[in-house]
């Protein structure tokens, strides 16, 4: 090789280190990884079962023992299981983000574990300026005991003791409270905490010499009845949640290993509201705030279940979204999903109770899921002209399922239509109108049809002749007044009696009459845009009942100012009976009434009709 032109190879730069500030990392897990100081008692219940669990994967007959003991703001927590050696000291316990899951030996069992991150001892940190750790190694019996004592300032020191400092296998954790925690570390605060998170754990805890373990969980224990369980599950519940439940609903997916008991809410939620569920982990308690283990469709319930399948985040508060989690979710939907099916089969007086609250609920089933359109659409509740009926029993009574898309067109219709037979069904409200559509599919031979403006005007029985001939000079005066606002007067006989006019629209009248309103307002582009889309002019209608004692005297008038007058007074009561919206030329036209019947009222000789 020529040395003029070889180069000296580049020095490759030394390593370096992070460095940790753990006051500061302390401060992160405090303020935005975990919710609340108290998850400290979980992680180290965690550590304490998984200890457990990994000494007797290697010792199936060991002991599993976990006793808590608080005293003056101190915390003392004692296990049984595999315990440490100096070494697992200094590369475990010294090094943040480190697990001893991943221990060689024990990646076949790691499963078993309820922890995963290897963050465990530093959320004592939160409650604790001092944690001391004395351990021995069941794997190496011969092995010293080993002290390790950290400060919340990111100092530690690591010392062997007597063999008689600790006889048996197992880690003993000491924890002194910091500043301000001691509440946290008081007796009556960490046998609650213990309770809460510990009580479906399958070793023996407890805090000093109280059990904390409450097993079997309730929904796997014998019961004499099935009555007795039913008790026995609500008081659960309202010990939980603080509700009394509907009924409950048994969570037992085997190949998910999931098992649990689903609450049914005894008062109505809205849709969008989220719902909150409690996961224990293997017996641990996760969360308490699980939204996405149902389906969005299931928020009627409140579950607790245990699972040893699903994945926890890093905090252990919630769970990590992935396939397990769906496929989960799926089948505990179907859980929920058999149980309303065997009610409707089985228990039609549980179903009306259940109906009669969570009824929105199942219609957004329905919506997706046709075997529960088939099951449960005969049963749900509707507003209809005959009373708050189900549609079985409303298509019993007539040949004819007619319906309306919107409150305010039932509103205006029901009435009359129920005066005159015409069954009617209110579908303005959610997912109604498309449920009741969906009828002939569950219920072959049934007619539906959407109930217009016609369809009730030809229920409508029409006037003699020449009654109607006699009065087309006031329907001729009344039509004129209505005319600017898109609405023809009609004159009909109905019942009942006490109802002097009826407002009859369709969501092409609105339609047109939006359109008509718009290109009034538009400029001369706009406007003939607008006039382009102008249709075969559908119009509202007032229809005027020849029966009612007030129309007569009114169509008996010959002035046509006051015939004007009361025809609008008319239109806006009928609009105002509706309870539709008004637009602001129908505030216009009652403010223009109001004070015209006001003046002709106050006139010197209201008894004349004619003052010009």
């Amino acid at each position: 090789m020529d040395s003029q032109t070889s180069q000296p190879s580049q020095a490759s730069p030394s390593p370096h280190t992070f460095q940790v500030d753990l006051r500061g990392l302390v401060d992160l897990l405090s303020h935005h990884l975990y919710s609340s100081p108290k998850v400290y008692l979980r992680e180290l219940l965690q550590n304490a079962v998984d200890a457990i669990t990994a000494r007797r994967a290697e010792q199936p007959d060991a002991p599993a023992t976990v006793r808590l003991y608080a005293e003056g703001g101190a915390l003392r927590v004692e296990d049984s299981g595999v315990g440490l050696t100096e070494s697992d000291v200094h590369s475990l316990l010294a090094t943040i983000g480190r697990s001893s899951k991943r221990n060689d030996g024990l990646e076949s069992v790691r499963s078993d574990f309820l922890g995963q991150f290897g963050i465990g001892l530093l959320a004592c940190f939160v409650v604790a300026e001092r944690i001391r750790v004395v351990s021995r190694s069941a794997r190496t019996p011969d092995a010293a005991p080993v002290e390790w004592t950290a400060a919340d300032d990111g100092s530690y020191t690591v010392r062997t003791l007597p063999h008689e400092a600790r006889a048996e296998p197992g880690t003993t954790v000491h924890l002194v409270a910091r500043a301000g925690a001691g509440e946290w570390l008081s007796e009556e605060r960490v046998r609650s905490l213990a309770r809460d998170f510990g009580a479906l754990l399958p070793y023996d805890v407890r805090v000093g010499d109280e059990p904390i373990a409450d097993l079997p969980a309730p929904w796997d224990r014998p019961y004499p009845s099935p009555m007795t369980r039913r008790v026995a599950l609500a008081r659960h519940c309202h010990d939980l949640f603080g509700f009394t439940p509907l009924d409950s609903i048994d969570l037992d997916v085997p190949l998910a290993g999931v098992r649990g008991v689903a609450y049914v809410l005894p008062s109505a939620v809205s849709p969008a509201q989220r719902a909150s569920h409690r996961v224990h982990l293997k017996g641990m308690l996760l969360t308490e705030r699980a939204e996405q283990l149902l389906p969005d469709w299931a928020f009627f319930v409140r579950c607790v279940l245990d699972t040893d399948s699903l994945r926890p985040t890093a905090s252990r508060e919630s769970l990590y979204e992935d396939e397990t989690l769906a496929a989960v979710r799926e089948a505990l939907g179907e859980r929920i999903r058999s149980w309303l099916t065997g009610l409707a089969a089985g228990d039609p007086e549980r179903l009306a109770a259940f109906l009669s609250v969570h009824h929105l609920g199942v219609k957004s089933l329905a919506r997706h899921d046709a075997e529960m359109l088939r099951t449960m659409l005969p049963w749900l509740p509707f507003e209809t002209t005959d009373g708050r009926l189900s549609l079985e029993e409303f298509a019993q009574r007539h040949p004819v399922v007619h319906f309306t898309r919107t409150v305010e067109e039932y509103r205006q219709v029901a009435p009359i239509a129920s005066a005159q037979g015409v069954g009617v069904v209110n579908g303005g409200y959610t997912y109604d109108s498309e449920l009741i559509e969906a009828l002939p599919a569950v219920r072959p031979g049934t007619v539906v049809s959407e109930l217009d403006a016609d369809t009730v005007t030809a229920h409508l029985d029409t006037v003699d002749p020449a009654e109607e001939l006699a009065l087309s000079a006031f329907l001729g005066t009344a039509r004129a007044r209505l005319d600017p606002l898109n609405c023809d007067v009609v004159l009909r006989a109905f019942h009942p009696l006490s109802v002097p006019a009826l407002h009859l629209d369709d969501r092409a009248a609105r339609h047109e009459q939006a359109r008509a309103e718009a290109e009034e307002q538009a400029d001369d582009l706009w406007a003939g845009i607008l006039g382009s889309l102008r249709g075969s002019t559908p119009r509202a209608r007032l229809v005027l009942n020849h029966l009612n004692p007030l129309i007569r005297r009114i169509s008996s008038l010959s002035d046509p100012d006051l015939i004007g007058t009361a025809t609008e007074s008319l239109y806006g009561q009928a609009l105002l009976m509706a309870q539709r919206p008004l637009r602001p030329a129908d505030s216009a036209l009652l403010n223009r009434a109001f004070i015209g019947l006001l003046e002709w009222a106050t006139h010197p000789d209201p008894g004349k009709d004619d003052r010009r």
